[in-house]
């Protein structure tokens, strides 16, 4: 009987175990089933540069990590960094998750850059009340001066080679938008125009032209019109279903937050010149460390900062040599000589720094002025010290020592012992000496005083003081 019970108790749980086993998956599937994949909103409000692009990198990386529908950059931008937009482009491409482009709220738009970002996009949406367009490159490459003396009729003019590399840039732009048109299915003439003639379109006339696929008048609204709209992504056509799609939105973390504020061209200008100076003060008083420390952090900062945004190097070498300039008026003063031409040399630098005309990517002139003035009235600080000890008598070293009485510790005859100023020295004279007896300093030489009495007489005083 116990058997049989054992038995059944066993065939049993048997029993349970495979209906557990057979309902699982289909509880899992039941489960994945009801919850929507989301999707995720990006938020482009500045100019572009090395922070979107990290921002919108691993926002799409979480975004596919999260199976997520749709990802949807709301985008206010006045361009950018050519090289940055490149980068954004390239991450949409490759993107497992297809990428729509908002130009939101209104009055918000998507110029240079940002018209590049929209062409490229799965889907491109604009609200009312918006623009996008003047897509023509910006120069890049610093000032160029034309010099008559340069052309002749037997080779090209400078100007003529300045005119065939702005072809260049243009036809490469034109042939790069044209290209992000035809892969969606866009208006690829008036992208043409947009780069040629800086066009610009409002969102009614883009929608029918063709530049954008749809009017939105909010993000809910956006989500109701693409839902059920087929995108290709990766050779593959997928159909969207974002109707009743949660959104999530995914903002700049702390990484994001700091890369955009030391890649602010008047941030990283700043920090680079607090490295300098901190070191400098450093190096004129070892051990403050604070200054060093400071100026170690600030400097490399910067250098960081610079090495993600086009900077001209003829600017970094000008002010590098300006502060040079005003490091050596401090030691070795010129009477403003050398410190007028490292202002000089820093103002020049400071202005031709930023290799670009991309906007939001210039130095501030009023943070240029303001690094000028100080290190102006420093120099004229350290000249005015310089000239003021320079008509001073000398009031400290061995050479003061010169012309001051001593006092003689013991007798002694052409060589001993005197005190000065609290400290013993060795002394010669022509004249024997006595102990306590006033004497004159009238030289030195290899760290020997010559002295000679201060009176004829034989007899002195004792005196305290010396």
């Amino acid at each position: 009987m116990n058997h049989v019970v054992k038995l059944n108790t066993g065939m049993v749980l048997l029993i349970l175990l495979g209906v557990f086993l057979l309902s699982a998956p289909a509880f899992s599937a039941e489960r994945t089933d009801t919850v929507h994949p989301p999707v995720v909103q990006l938020t482009i409000q500045d100019a572009i540069g090395p922070a979107t692009v990290d921002y919108i990198e691993r926002s799409l990386e979480k975004a596919a990590q999260q199976h997520a529908e749709l990802v949807m950059i709301q985008l206010d931008t006045p361009g950018g960094l050519s090289s940055a937009m490149r980068s954004i482009i390239q991450a949409i491409a490759r993107s497992p998750v297809p990428v729509a482009t908002f130009v939101a709220p209104s009055g918000a738009r998507a110029a240079s850059a940002g018209t590049y970002i929209l062409y490229a996009s799965h889907i491109a949406a604009m609200a009312p009340g918006t623009n996008l367009g003047a897509a023509t490159p910006v120069k890049i490459g610093g000032i160029s001066l034309p010099n008559p003396s340069e052309n002749s009729p037997d080779k090209p003019s400078k100007t003529d080679s300045e005119d065939a590399s702005k072809r260049k840039a243009m036809n490469d732009a034109v042939a790069y938008i044209q290209g992000l048109a035809q892969l969606h299915g866009r208006n690829s003439k008036w992208a043409e125009k947009a780069v040629r003639e800086a066009a610009s379109l409002p969102a009614s006339e883009a929608l029918n032209l063709g530049v954008v696929d749809l009017m939105a008048d909010n993000l809910r609204d956006l989500l109701q019109q693409v839902d059920g709209k087929a995108v290709t992504l990766n050779g593959q056509t997928i159909v969207l279903d974002t109707a009743g799609a949660p959104v999530v939105e995914l903002a700049p973390d702390w990484r994001s937050e700091l890369l955009s504020v030391i890649t602010n061209p008047n941030i990283a200008y700043i920090l680079l010149l607090i490295g300098v100076y901190g070191l400098i003060f450093e190096f004129l008083n070892p051990g403050g460390i604070v200054p060093g420390t400071i100026g170690a952090i600030a400097l490399v900062l910067a250098l960081y900062a610079f090495q993600l945004l086009p900077i001209n190097y003829a600017g970094m070498a000008l002010i590098l040599l300006g502060v040079g300039l005003m490091i050596g008026e401090a030691f070795e003063p010129s009477f403003g000589i050398l410190g007028i031409g490292g202002t000089v040399a820093f103002v020049f630098g400071s202005i031709i720094l930023m290799d670009t005309d991309a906007p939001g990517y210039g130095i501030d002139l009023s943070v240029i002025i303001t690094f000028a003035v100080i290190s102006a009235l420093i120099l004229i600080a350290v000249v005015h010290l310089a000239l003021k000890s320079y008509r001073q008598p000398i009031v400290s070293g061995v050479q003061e020592l010169v012309g001051g009485e001593a006092r003689v510790v013991d007798d002694f005859d052409h060589q001993g012992h005197v005190i000065i100023h609290g400290e013993h020295w060795q002394a010669m004279s022509q004249t024997p000496l006595k102990k306590n007896q006033k004497v004159k300093v009238t030289g030195l030489k290899n760290l020997t005083l010559t002295v000679e009495p201060v009176e004829s007489t034989t007899e002195e005083k004792a005196y305290d003081g010396l």
